[in-house]
């Protein structure tokens, strides 16, 4: 009696965990390509490349809701957790009728210096909302890094190369990455004179930026002016009104004394300058949508301080209510 009991206890919490997952269901897509053999150039050594990835999309549907509107993240598919950004807004997103699409190219790391990174972005784009029926409205562009970057630089083009299809984009959050990219060359190479820390990062970036921009901000300025969203040395300030009609919100973590102790940074060589700059002129342009979200150290319990862990100690919930209301104005 008592195995029959138990049996019965079992069963019945398997039916609860069944149809509990059931109620709040999801689906996930996948489409990658096989990836290419072959690797990609990122400095002077005979050791400095990095294979490609998968190119494609992961795509989360929320199942049983109508689709309100789709969060956009311009991840990698092949390094640390795929699509680790994405998937920590996946449960509030079908939650609330959103659904959620990762798009990677083929190159690691990709700072869209080329335009065949943004036209294969945008045909994997527009290929998920064509074939899935995502809603062509409410659509946000989230992520930290160079997630981040990719997002902004691929508006930019969006306008500039006047694509046929263009995504209704309401908003546009930002967390803790490079916009000034003449500040990031200025502060890698002072991590490079004094020399103080792991120089990978600082080599590998000047060397993208330098191959790629035609060189330095010294002798190529205005290309560093136009690959950066905003740049403080940038008199024209020429990309300001690529974002001024959108909603922006920003989330920054200074970590002035982390920076200082553990790499010898001074208050220049912070993204936080960048983004609060960025707000200011675009305020000044007119943009009375922007908000600002400063994180103190205290609210971070990670022992590190980067843009990836500025990500994951923001509140999520609150961010997903602030674009709800965004989604209904």
């Amino acid at each position: 009696m008592i195995k029959k009991t138990t049996f019965k206890l079992f069963l019945l919490l398997i039916l609860l965990i069944v149809f509990g997952k059931k109620s709040f269901s999801q689906k996930i897509i996948e489409h990658y390509q096989p990836i290419k053999k072959d690797s990609l150039q990122i400095g002077i050594g005979e050791n400095d490349f990095l294979p490609y990835i998968q190119s494609g999309y992961m795509l989360m549907l929320p199942e049983d809701k109508v689709i309100e509107g789709v969060i956009i993240f311009l991840e990698d598919s092949g390094y640390d957790k795929k699509n680790k950004n994405g998937k920590q807004m996946y449960n509030l997103a079908n939650k609330n009728g959103f659904a959620v699409l990762s798009v990677s190219t083929e190159i690691p790391f990709d700072f869209y210096f080329s335009k065949t990174s943004i036209h294969s972005t945008h045909k994997l784009i527009q290929e998920a909302f064509a074939k899935h029926n995502l809603p062509n409205k409410n659509v946000f562009f989230l992520g930290s890094s160079l997630v981040g970057h990719r997002a902004m630089r691929f508006i930019k083009c969006l306008k500039e190369d006047e694509y046929i299809f263009q995504p209704e984009i309401k908003g546009v959050i930002i967390c803790n990455f490079t916009l000034d990219w003449t500040r990031k060359w200025y502060q890698h190479k002072r991590d490079i004179k004094i020399n103080k820390i792991n120089l990978w990062e600082p080599r590998f970036i000047n060397y993208m930026l330098e191959t790629n921009l035609n060189g330095t901000p010294k002798t190529s300025p205005e290309s560093y002016h136009d690959f950066s969203p905003y740049s403080y040395f940038d008199d024209k300030n020429r990309n300001i009104k690529v974002y001024k009609n959108y909603a922006i919100r920003a989330y920054i973590e200074p970590a002035i004394k982390y920076r200082l102790t553990k790499y010898y940074r001074t208050l220049y060589e912070n993204n936080a300058t960048d983004i609060v700059g960025f707000l200011s002129e675009l305020e000044l342009a007119g943009n009375k949508n922007t908000e600002l979200i400063v994180l103190q150290s205290e609210d971070n319990p990670s022992q590190k301080r980067n843009a990836q862990t500025t990500w994951n100690t923001l509140n999520k919930d609150e961010l997903m209510d602030w674009i709800l209301k965004q989604a209904e104005k």
